[in-house]
This record gives structure tokens, sequence and C-alpha cells, in this order.
């Protein structure tokens, strides 16, 4: 499952530089696939294709938000998600309504981060 950060948020930026895909952004900012990973040309994001470097809507424009579909809970880097590791007030959790397996976290690993 990717993780989510809840609304108890202070919007320190501890998690942001932890994350190896790249997937926290800062409240209001827009987000693409090719930022922190090696995706190029077209990707398939909720049965659309668009590029990888098309900047997209943030998810939250209060506080830090993680993108679901290059949130990885750090499968392949580490041994637990990072963001929540830094986090000083516990608020980067599971977020129940992206729930993957680890297999499918490994997948998405290595489709980001192309050796």
């Amino acid at each position: 499952m990717a993780i989510i950060i809840t609304d108890e948020c202070i919007n320190c930026g501890a998690c942001e530089p932890e994350c190896p895909n790249n997937a926290i952004y800062e409240a209001g900012i827009e987000w693409s696939f090719a930022d922190g990973t090696t995706l190029k040309g077209a990707v398939s994001y909720h049965g659309s294709e668009v590029s990888a470097d098309q900047k997209m809507e943030p998810i939250n424009t209060e506080v830090y938000y993680i993108v679901p579909d290059k949130c990885t809970e750090c499968i392949g880097f580490h041994e637990e998600p990072q963001c929540a590791a830094v986090c000083p007030v516990d608020c980067c959790v599971p977020d129940p309504d992206h729930e993957e397996s680890d297999d499918v976290l490994l997948n998405r690993k290595n489709r980001l981060h192309l050796q």
C-alpha cells in the first residue's frame, strides 16, 4: 500500500528529501512521473497515457502530499518507509485507499528506476 500524509502534517519538509522515488511534494506544487526517476515518454496513468514530463495538478494544496503512483513504501531501497521514519508528528501512514502487495511495489520501483 502507498503511504499518505495526513492533515496533521506541520509542513516541516523532513520527509521530502528522504523519498527515493521523489513521490513527496510540497503543498500546491505540481508533480510529474519524470521527477527523480528515469521514466521518459508515455506513462499509463488512470487509464490514459500521459507524458512522463507532463506536470500534474497538486494532490493537496495545504500540506505535503505523496503521489500514490510513485510511492513504493521504499520497497527495494530501505526496510521501512523513510518518510514515516523521519516524520516528527507521525503523519505518514499507510493509505487504505491504495493497498498493494510487495510485488506490485517492487515492480513499480523497477519501472520508475530503470537500470
